[in-house]
C-alpha cells in the first residue's frame, strides 16, 4: 500500500472530489480523518470507509473558523502522534462577472479557496516539521492555469492559490515538506452547480464539456482521486511547487 501507516487530515470531503480523495487514501493504507461543514456527510463516509475495512474518522469542521481549524489539525496529528498528509480541498464556487459578483461574494470566496487553505497549511508545519516531512496538497482547479468567462471570483482565487501553493513550497523544501496543487478540471459533481448557472443551464454545460473539453467528456472522481494519491505519496517524493492540472486537456 502506498500509504502504509501515514496519516492524512482531508477539508471538504463529505462528497465529490473530496470524499473520493479521502477513501482513494484510505484504501492506499492512511488513517484518514474525514472533516465537513456538513456532519452527516463525513459521519456516512466514515462509516462507509470502515465498512471497508479501512480506517478513518469524521470531524464536523467549518473551516472558516480559524481557531476550530487550527484546533482540528493540531488535535489529529496529536492523537495519531502524526500528519503526513494534509489535503485542504474545501472550497466555494461563485459565478458572475465583475459587476455581477457582490462585495461579499468575493470575500467569502477569498475566505474559503484561499486564507482557510493558508490557515490550515500554517498549522499542519508543526507535526510535519517534528517527523521530518510530510505532503500538503491545495486543491485549486484548471481555472487557476487559465481564465473562465464571467467567473472573476472563482478565477482570481484559484489562481492565488497556485501563488500561495509555489511560495510554500520554495520555503518549506529544505524541510521536505512538500506543497502541490490540485487542478482538476470539469468534474461531473454538485460543485459545478456556479458553472451550470453561468453557462445557463445544465444541457448548455454538457454541450460546451462535449465539445470543448479535447478528450470529450467530464472527468471521474475516481480519476482525481488517483492524482490525489500520487501527491500524498512518496511517488512524487521529488515534486514539489506543482500544479497537476487533471482536466481532459481543457486548458492546453
Amino acid at each position: 500500500m502506498l500509504l502504509e501507516n501515514k496519516v492524512a487530515f482531508v477539508t471538504g470531503a463529505g462528497s465529490g472530489i473530496g470524499a473520493a480523495g479521502a477513501q482513494a487514501m484510505a484504501r492506499e493504507g492512511a488513517y484518514v480523518f474525514v472533516t465537513d461543514c456538513n456532519a452527516s456527510s463525513a459521519q456516512s463516509l466514515v462509516k462507509t470507509i470502515i465498512a471497508a475495512g479501512y480506517a478513518a474518522e469524521a470531524i464536523h469542521l467549518d473551516v472558516t473558523d480559524d481557531q476550530a481549524l487550527i484546533a482540528s489539525i493540531e488535535k489529529a496529528a496529536r492523537s495519531k502522534g502524526r500528519l503526513d498528509i494534509l489535503h485542504s480541498h474545501a472550497g466555494l464556487q461563485v459565478e458572475g462577472k465583475l459587476e455581477q459578483v457582490a462585495v461579499a461574494d468575493m470575500d467569502a470566496s477569498w475566505a474559503l479557496n484561499v486564507r482557510a487553505h493558508f490557515v490550515a497549511a500554517q498549522a499542519a508545519i508543526a507535526p510535519m516539521r517534528a517527523q521530518g516531512g510530510g505532503s500538503i496538497i491545495i486543491t485549486s482547479s484548471n481555472s487557476g492555469v487559465q481564465y473562465d468567462r464571467e467567473m472573476i471570483a472563482y478565477a482570481t482565487t484559484k489562481h492565488a492559490v497556485l501563488a500561495m501553493t509555489r511560495q510554500m513550497a520554495a520555503d518549506y523544501a529544505k524541510e521536505n515538506i512538500r506543497f502541490n496543487s490540485l487542478c482538476p478540471g470539469f468534474v461531473d459533481t454538485p460543485f459545478n452547480r456556479g458553472f451550470e448557472i453561468q453557462m445557463g443551464g445544465r444541457d448548455k454545460l454538457e454541450d460546451y464539456v462535449h465539445a470543448t473539453i479535447p478528450m470529450g467528456r467530464f472527468g471521474t472522481v475516481e480519476e482525481i482521486a488517483a492524482g490525489i494519491v500520487f501527491l500524498a505519496s512518496d511517488n512524487s517524493s521529488f515534486m514539489t511547487g506543482h500544479a497537476l492540472v487533471i482536466d481532459g486537456g481543457e486548458s492546453i
